[in-house]
């Protein structure tokens, strides 16, 4: 085996290292990501839960622009 393809594997092992970590900081940033939208839908729940008793028509005219 000489010095050229020696290196060039070195080159596209390390290259596929990288890929590997970049993949998995992608799956964790995914992860924590669904676990976001999880709690956010949780405080939706729990905001539409103490809302229930709220009479009808409330915060039908409510002006949400900026």
């Amino acid at each position: 085996m000489d010095v050229g393809a020696l290196a060039a594997a070195f080159v596209g092992a390390k290259t596929g290292e990288v890929q590997l970590a970049i993949a998995a900081k992608m799956l964790r940033m995914n992860a924590d990501a669904a676990a976001s939208v999880v709690k956010m839908i949780d405080a939706a729940q729990a905001n539409m839960n103490r809302l229930t008793n709220v009479a009808a028509g409330v915060g039908g005219n409510l002006d949400v622009s900026v």
